[in-house]
């Protein structure tokens, strides 16, 4: 069956809530991807970055297969083997004192309000249901009717409402805004340390920095959403630390998996997550055994291939071939490590679509953006090999 019966299937039967690009992947290892007609791509999105490690990693694969072997689900009614050693490994890692598994980045953001508002009325002090969270314009947190509803882009929100107060919305990269937006009632400031969906907007240098100031002030917690850009994504563990800052909150999620299996998490310290009490919240997948063996495999794979520095060296290589195309289509390229972002002055889809022509994937984001995040393995000649095809494009 060749690629148009899939899509002919896909656009029968599922609704029509994505735009995909017209390739049917059947299989993929590395940084390739192939199609159910035998062509090859390279692939530059990395599934939204969440196969940092390349794709079907064997050493993931076989932890996965091992515990598949053994047990795949307990919930949290019981305990299990490898939850615990999960956690105590992603806590080292990281150097939080606490972690909280959830399965999607949406369920982590969801469970990082949670955690933040009973912070903010049990320690802060805070009436009882007039907290406030402060939120960036042109942010991105997932699809959930309370993370929508404090969305700008109003195509996540038409006709989803009605929403969830308590939420209040800044300009990005407008560390002055942040601080004349805080009151008694604020618990806390959620952020994308860059803004993946929203074009790879990187914010002014030192605005992480002030910002987790400003919080300190005034005794609001600062929330980092780093299910795009944590887990070497931008050539650090997570992009806050470029800029040395520790967040009080850390949402993860995507590469915590290696792309196996849903696994996201909230870490804090013990001032937050040690707050919750039995029933105040739950998954029934979240902190699952299969999950658990994952994501051990899964971080394990970043810390001993050094994907962190791969990602650093080789995403200001690849930024600088990009950077060097002159092009007339092109507006600025911007980002960090291997989390790169072409805006161009038209828009980007019909580039999207001629790069699959040559055999390399890539999408559009905000209509006139394109995305370049390949898996962390990416080689310094698959990249030259890629540049080669984009500047073909673009010109």
């Amino acid at each position: 069956m060749n690629s148009q019966h899939f899509i002919d299937l896909d656009e029968t039967y599922s609704a029509h809530n994505y735009h995909p690009l017209d390739v049917v992947v059947e299989r993929a290892e590395g940084v390739w991807v192939y199609d159910v007609d035998g062509n090859k791509y390279l692939d530059c999105l990395s599934a939204y970055s969440a196969v940092n490690q390349g794709h079907c990693h064997p050493a993931i694969r076989e932890a996965a297969i091992a515990q598949m072997n053994r047990v795949t689900l307990t919930s949290r009614a019981f305990r299990n083997d490898q939850m615990g050693p999960f956690l105590q490994e992603l806590c080292d890692m990281t150097g939080y004192e606490m972690a909280l598994p959830m399965n999607s980045g949406a369920e982590a953001v969801e469970t990082a309000v949670k955690a933040v508002r009973k912070w903010g009325y049990e320690v802060k002090g805070i009436p009882d249901n007039q907290a406030e969270i402060i939120v960036c314009r042109g942010n991105f947190h997932g699809r959930t009717t309370t993370i929508v509803g404090f969305s700008s882009e109003p195509a996540y929100k038409r006709h989803f409402g009605p929403y969830a107060p308590g939420f209040i919305m800044v300009p990005y990269g407008d560390a002055a805004a942040l601080e004349a937006a805080i009151t008694p009632n604020t618990a806390a400031f959620l952020v994308e340390p860059i803004q993946g969906e929203g074009g790879v907007v990187t914010p002014p240098d030192g605005y992480l920095r002030e910002t987790a100031n400003i919080c300190a002030r005034h005794n609001v917690l600062f929330i980092a959403d780093e299910i795009q850009t944590g887990l070497g994504r931008t050539g650090k563990l997570f992009a806050c630390e470029h800029e040395g800052v520790r967040p009080d909150v850390m949402v993860v999620g995507k590469a915590l998996s290696g792309g196996f299996y849903p696994v996201s998490a909230v870490l804090t310290d013990k001032e937050v997550l040690g707050l919750l009490r039995p029933g105040d919240h739950g998954s029934t997948f979240g902190g699952n055994p299969l999950g658990a063996a994952i994501g051990r495999a899964a971080i394990k794979v970043i810390q001993d291939e050094d994907l962190i520095g791969r990602s650093r060296d080789l995403g200001a290589y690849f930024k600088g071939r990009l950077e060097r195309i002159e092009s007339e289509h092109i507006k600025e390229v911007r980002g960090k490590g291997l989390f790169i972002g072409v805006e161009l002055h038209v828009p980007a889809r019909r580039f999207a679509e001629a790069l699959r022509e040559r055999g390399i994937l890539v999408k559009e984001t905000h209509k006139t953006v394109l995305r370049f995040a390949p898996p962390l393995i990416i080689t310094k000649e698959q990249i030259d090999w890629a540049a080669e095809h984009i500047e073909a494009v673009l010109m």
